[in-house]
């Protein structure tokens, strides 16, 4: 179980959404692969990708989705997000990036 390091809150892993559209749309629907890329409108490659968690879930795909399985882009979109967050930060201790300690930077005057 990952550790949220600014609020310190416990998190499971997040679960990729290709796994939930996998297990929780398509097998229930008693649907192939190629028979929900043709209801989607995408590939085949495009569709398996995704589900076999290869892939990241787009906007466009999420909508997709939303129209044919009635399942919320939102939702999605947010079981994404969740998902690269976590991704993230398992590889946090990689990313080599040190506090800036200089002198703020001016603001910006306003556009108008």
């Amino acid at each position: 179980m990952a550790m949220n390091a600014i609020t310190g809150i416990r998190m499971k892993n997040p679960a990729h959404p290709g796994g939930f559209i996998k297990h929780e749309i398509i097998e229930p629907l008693g649907l192939s692969v190629t028979s929900a890329a043709e209801v989607l409108g995408v590939t085949r490659a495009t569709l398996s990708t995704l589900l076999n968690e290869r892939a990241h879930l787009s906007s466009e795909m999420a909508l997709r989705i939303e129209k044919a399985f009635g399942v919320s882009m939102d939702t999605l979109m947010r079981m994404q997000n969740s998902y690269d967050i976590a991704q993230a930060r398992k590889r946090e201790g990689e990313i080599k990036v040190a506090p800036f300690k200089g002198k703020p930077l001016d603001p910006q005057p306003a556009m108008i």
